[in-house]
């Protein structure tokens, strides 16, 4: 045999080994057993029961916010309106700038 391919199938067969061996140890694994085990739920004594509602309580921590009559909302104050091309009218343009730019003559040359 050539030196070159005793390598490889030496090379080959112990890379099957080590396959088959890494398959065996895969299938020593400990597994769940067929057994069915029914969920058993634990009580609890204060689900669902009725109780006394907290106290009330500010959600702001303190009474600096105030709010008076004549206010004006937030989105009042916005700037004037910006105007934005639609999308279609864009694209026209596109089309047109597209049309009138030139086009490549097709020459032949032998």
């Amino acid at each position: 045999m050539k030196p070159n391919l005793m390598k490889t199938t030496i090379f080959a067969i112990s890379f099957l080994c080590l396959l088959c061996a890494t398959s065996a140890f895969g299938q020593n694994a400990p597994v769940l057993t067929n057994n069915p085990q029914p969920i058993q739920m634990s009580e609890h004594s204060e689900h669902a029961s009725q109780h006394a509602l907290a106290s009330e309580t500010s959600l702001l921590g303190s009474n600096l916010y105030s709010y008076a009559h004549g206010e004006q909302p937030l989105w009042e104050f916005g700037s004037s309106p910006v105007y934005e091309t639609p999308l279609g009218d864009v694209a026209r343009a596109y089309r047109k700038e597209h049309a009138a730019k030139a086009k490549a003559v097709k020459g032949l040359e032998k």
